[in-house]
């Protein structure tokens, strides 16, 4: 049913639909991979109506001045962790229920048939879990999970919500708009009575399992992708301008490696002087027509 549902194109910038050359080249592309590494963005998952940061005109920078939580913020402050998490705590009953759109879909089955070696996703919607793909890394997490910082315990995110209903019984607040982390906005004084849960097991500070902007991805993790680029032979960028380093630097590896690399994007990404090709199409529109 996720692949006959209509594209929600509310977020997705304006581009024309996919051209016949354009669409053999990314065939002739994919039909020459035998081990396919793919990063996608946030790109991928404005067609199931969660918007990303900078795309224009659609972008949640080119529509508001507000800018995502800083890691160092969250850690340090109370008062920025209440904000956060309030927002969260009205955003996430409709963040969860997103569903994967055709893109996700079509990734999940080249990985079925072998043709998609890894995925490594800067998102941290689950979307690409949630269409059943198993051979993924989430470069910056899930908002999915929450851990403790002192103790380290995991728990759902949906699980934490049910500790915000209990601690916030009566508290309410009207959201205006959504944003790309989950999160809604809200006012000042609509968050200012709204109670945070500390971690159940040793009362330390819980975050959700993401890498926020100003935090880094672990050495782990960055060493794990880079085996995986080295056991591929080429790589698809779907969904991504590549502005944030944290993803960009696997696109510098393969560039070293001398793989071929196609962009997916609608507009400029960081990778454009360098791709062995460059699409300006929806993901969800182009890669179904990919055989």
């Amino acid at each position: 049913s996720v692949s006959r549902a209509s594209p929600n194109l509310t977020f997705v910038p304006a581009s024309l639909p996919p051209d016949p050359v354009e669409v053999e080249e990314l065939q002739h592309f994919v039909s020459n991979s035998k081990r396919l590494f793919v990063m996608t963005g946030a790109g991928i998952s404005t067609e199931s109506g969660i918007p990303d940061y900078r795309s224009e005109g659609v972008g949640l920078y080119a529509r508001t001045d507000r800018r995502p939580v800083q890691h160092a913020e969250f850690v340090r402050s109370a008062s920025a962790r209440q904000r956060y998490w309030a927002r969260n705590f009205v955003g996430w009953p409709q963040f969860s229920s997103h569903q994967p759109n055709k893109a996700h879909l079509v990734l999940r089955d080249w990985e079925k048939l072998g043709k998609l070696h890894w995925l490594v996703t800067q998102n941290v919607d689950a979307l690409h879990t949630k269409a059943g793909s198993q051979r993924m890394t989430e470069l910056h997490g899930c908002t999915h999970r929450v851990f403790c910082l002192a103790c380290g315990d995991q728990i759902l995110r949906s699980e934490l919500q049910e500790h915000f209903e209990a601690l916030n019984p009566t508290w309410k607040a009207e959201a205006f708009g959504v944003a790309p982390d989950g999160d809604v906005f809200l006012t000042d004084e609509q968050v200012r009575n709204f109670q945070v849960p500390a971690c159940r097991k040793c009362g330390g500070i819980l975050k959700p399992d993401v890498t926020f902007f100003g935090d880094t991805v672990s050495k782990e993790k960055v060493s794990f992708v880079h085996q995986r680029l080295a056991e591929s032979d080429s790589m698809l960028v779907a969904g991504s301008s590549m502005q944030v380093y944290s993803g960009y630097r696997f696109a510098l590896a393969a560039r070293e490696k001398n793989l071929p690399i196609a962009v997916l994007n609608i507009g400029p990404t960081r990778l454009d002087h360098f791709a062995s090709l460059k699409l300006n199409s929806r993901c969800g529109e182009l890669l179904p027509l990919i055989v």
